[in-house]
This record gives structure tokens, sequence and C-alpha cells, in this order.
């Protein structure tokens, strides 16, 4: 008998993987303490249109961007899920049956699942059969969270949410920024660069938003006061279709200090532009804990 594509393909997750999770895939319990603090699986999206729902994590290893922000004040702020790129020790390869498993053991009464990196669509033949089988063996609502350079149209069929944040010059990795976290220019943090903007990608999303009723956001992290002129003249001027409540713009930061400082700035450039502000509940309940 030919194995399903959901046998054969595999996933590289990062961290804790599927989170937060009591189970494991054969429904045993795991007996870790959970970052959450709490005794049953799951958490909030922290983030977006879904703020507040409850909801259990899938993340995905490596990235193709290395985002370096600087705050109003001057300081650097390195992106809050850097080690899905960074560190190998904590990755590990699942297949999609696997993870199917460990989901539906935990996910109660929960309905939403979000599949989050890195960037999934660097995997996207694993990605689309982990969210084919995730649709079709649990009937979840599943978001996809994305940096917007690339997109896979296959994909489509079985996401309810592209959550989509494309990055700011202010995410650029220079070489003052990359010193200042003891990482050399190479290469490879070159290309990352290049590849910052992907208009066609975008306007594939939106495209499809439209023809295939999928929701879509487009979640701006803004740090500096110059962020609204670009989100319009390098985004917003360029791209047709897309409805004026799925921009979102969401306070640079990772603790508590640096939402502090951002937030006043993306609050006014909210109100000012007519757009919504999206907080980072998450941040604001547990701090910068990873698995939560």
């Amino acid at each position: 008998m030919a194995a399903r594509i959901e046998e054969m393909e595999k996933v590289v997750l990062v961290g804790e993987g599927v989170f937060p999770i009591v189970k494991d895939a054969d429904g045993k319990l795991i007996g870790d303490t959970l970052q959450t603090g709490l005794a049953v699986a799951g958490t909030i999206q922290g983030e977006g249109k879904l703020a507040g729902t409850p909801s259990l994590f899938i993340r995905l290893a490596s990235c193709n961007l290395r985002c370096i922000w600087q705050m109003n004040d001057g300081s650097f702020c390195k992106c809050d899920t850097s080690y899905a790129s960074f560190n190998p020790d904590v990755k590990k390869t699942y297949n999609i049956n696997e993870i199917v498993a460990i989901v539906k053991n935990n996910i109660g009464n929960m309905h939403h699942v979000v599949i989050t990196g890195g960037e999934p669509l660097l995997q996207k033949n694993g990605v689309l059969a982990l969210s084919k089988a995730l649709k079709e063996e649990l009937d979840v609502h599943i978001t996809i969270e994305s940096n917007g350079t690339l997109f896979d149209e296959d994909l489509t069929k079985y996401v309810d949410l592209f959550s989509i944040s494309p990055k700011l010059s202010n995410s650029n990795p220079t070489a003052e920024k990359l010193k200042f976290y003891n990482q050399k220019e190479s290469g490879a943090s070159k290309f990352h660069h290049e590849v910052r903007r992907n208009i066609k990608a975008l306007q594939a999303y939106v495209n499809h938003s439209q023809k295939e009723d999928i929701d879509l956001q487009l979640k701006f992290v803004v740090g500096k006061q110059q962020a609204a002129d670009e989100i319009i003249s390098d985004y917003l001027n360029i791209l047709d279709g897309y409805k004026k409540d799925d921009i979102l713009l969401m306070p640079l930061g990772a603790t508590h200090e640096e939402l502090e400082q951002s937030i006043p700035l993306v609050l006014n450039m909210c109100i000012q532009n007519g757009w919504k502000y999206t907080p980072r509940i998450h941040i604001d309940i547990f701090g910068s804990k990873q698995g939560v």
C-alpha cells in the first residue's frame, strides 16, 4: 500500500516544537512544567486579529531573514525567535502524523492551530502536508505566520488566516547591528538583506485572500517614526485590493520595557492613519519566555 503524503513528508521544528502541550503523540502525560505556568495545554494567540484566542503553536526551524531592529532611543532589538535559525541544538525532525497526534492529544476544546517560525514556507512541502492533515483529520482553524517573502498557492486550500509580517528597513541587519550582536557580515546576511521585500509574493497573498475568502493580515512591526511613510510608499501604494482592516501595526519589543517605549508611537500612527493596532498580549502576560 502506498504511503500517504503526510506519512512521507517531514518537517523540522525548533524549540518546544508543538507547544504548550501536556501529552505526547501516544497520549502519555509528559510531566514537564509548562512555561505558561498553567496546568492545561494551550496558550493564547498574542497578536493580530485573533489576539486572545486559545491556540496551540507549531514552530518551524529556519528563516531566510535576520531581523535586528533599532528602538527610538538608539538601542537594538533582535528578533524574539532568532533561535529558530541560529541554534541547531534545539531542532528536531518530526513526521507529519506525529505532529497531528500531538495536536489531537492536546487540542481539547481549542480550535486554533498556529504554524509559525522562523519562516514556515522554507519547508513548504512539509507545511502543505501538515496543513492538509490537520484540516482533514482535526478540522482546526489554521493560521500561517510568514514574513511574506515566499508564497505557495497550494497552501491556500488549507489555511484560514495568512498572518503576514512584511519587514521595514529598520529591521535590516546592518554592519553596526551585527557587530553589536557579535555576528559577522557574510554572504548569507547580505542575501537576507536583499530579499526582505517581495511585492509579487505579497500581492499573491492579497489576490488569493479575495479570490478564496481567506482571512489576511499585513502586520508591520514598528519602532520608529518614519515607519508610516515607508509602509505607505513601499507597500500600500504598490499593492492592490487589500482591505484597510487588514493593515495592522504592532509595537516593537520583546520585553515590557521595550514595548513601553514603542507603544505610544504606534498608537499615534494607527490613529492618524486609520490603521489597526495589535497588542502583544503574550509579552504582557508571560514576558519574553519561550514556549508560551
